[in-house]
Parts: C-alpha cells; sequence; structure tokens
C-alpha cells in the first residue's frame, strides 16, 4: 500500500481513534485524531468549542484541521462522527487518502456511548434517540464518502485491524475499477 492517508469514518463509539491508533502502528503511520489537534490548538474540550461557537464553529474548525492534514501524506487519522456532513470534506478525504467507513450497529454505538458525559450532541433528553437520528442522518454520508466499509462489532482490536487491512489490500489490488 501507498504511502497515503488512511481517514476512519463512523459514528462516535465506532471505535475511530483505538482502531486508528492499532492501525496506525501496524502501517508506520503516524496517527492523528482531528478531535484531539482540535483540543490542543484550542486549549478546550470539545464540548466548550460547541458552548461558545455552537455546532457551525466546530465544524468550521473541523474543516481546516482536515484540509491541513491532507495536505500531507502517511497518516491514519481519526475523524469527527460529523466531518462527513460538509460535502467539501468528503471530497477532500477521498482525493486524499483512502476513506473507511467504521459501520456499527446502534445497539454497539449506545453500549459505547452512554456513560460518555464528553459528547455534546448527546446532551439531550433522549441521547438514544439522538444518537438514533444521527446515525440515520449520516450513514448515507458515511457510505458516499467510504472507499470500503469495515463492519465493527465485538471483535478484538487487532481483528478488526487485520479486516481493515485486508478491505484496504483487495480495494488496491490490480484490475479493480476505482
Amino acid at each position: 500500500m501507498g504511502r497515503s492517508n488512511i481517514f476512519l469514518v463512523g459514528m462516535m463509539g465506532a471505535g475511530k481513534t483505538t482502531l486508528g491508533k492499532s492501525l496506525a502502528q501496524r502501517m508506520g503511520h503516524a496517527f492523528l485524531d482531528t478531535d484531539r489537534v482540535l483540543v490542543e490548538r484550542t486549549g478546550v474540550p470539545v464540548a466548550t468549542i460547541f458552548e461558545i461557537e455552537g455546532e457551525a464553529g466546530f465544524r468550521k474548525r473541523e474543516s481546516a484541521v482536515l484540509a491541513e492534514i491532507a495536505g500531507h501524506d502517511g497518516y491514519v487519522v481519526a475523524t469527527g462522527g460529523g466531518i462527513v456532513l460538509d460535502e467539501t470534506n468528503r471530497r477532500v478525504m477521498r482525493e486524499s487518502g483512502m476513506v473507511v467507513y467504521l459501520r456499527a450497529r446502534l445497539e454497539n454505538l449506545w453500549e459505547r456511548t452512554r456513560h460518555d458525559t464528553t459528547r455534546p450532541l448527546l446532551s439531550t433528553p433522549d441521547p438514544r434517540g439522538t444518537l438514533q437520528a444521527l446515525l440515520e442522518e449520516r450513514e448515507p454520508l458515511y457510505r458516499e464518502a467510504a472507499h470500503v466499509v469495515v463492519d465493527t462489532g465485538s471483535q478484538t482490536s487487532s481483528t478488526l485491524v487485520n479486516r481493515v487491512l485486508s478491505a484496504l489490500r483487495e480495494r488496491e489490488s490490480p484490475g479493480d475499477p476505482q
């Protein structure tokens, strides 16, 4: 596989950060998490950015970070769950690397996120319903952005890394129409 970037997209709780770190290590790439880059740059948690600037302000910052990362090579990037909402972001990722959609079922996502108080979009009276609505809204955009889709479930991180690497190899095999 070439040294282009790998962008991991999917819902909050899909395992993008956990998988991304392992995948980067296996591939000899550097790992970046767009949310962590934003936190480091602003000095405040994502929830605070949402509080002060709203979702629109956060998305603008997120897009700027993505565009900057896309200008480099050799990264595995865990993206924020809503990064696909912007058509430009979807195009930037597809043009500067391979996009992997880590698809997870609502039940798994809910199990992984329900005790997490750091997710501003789930600070609602019905967080599970909100999660379901977000998944329904974003699913077609994840699929549109992705070169490959890998279902996550209860498998180990190393099994998932192997599945992602295998899917990427298949996608890049000669004779595969792009």
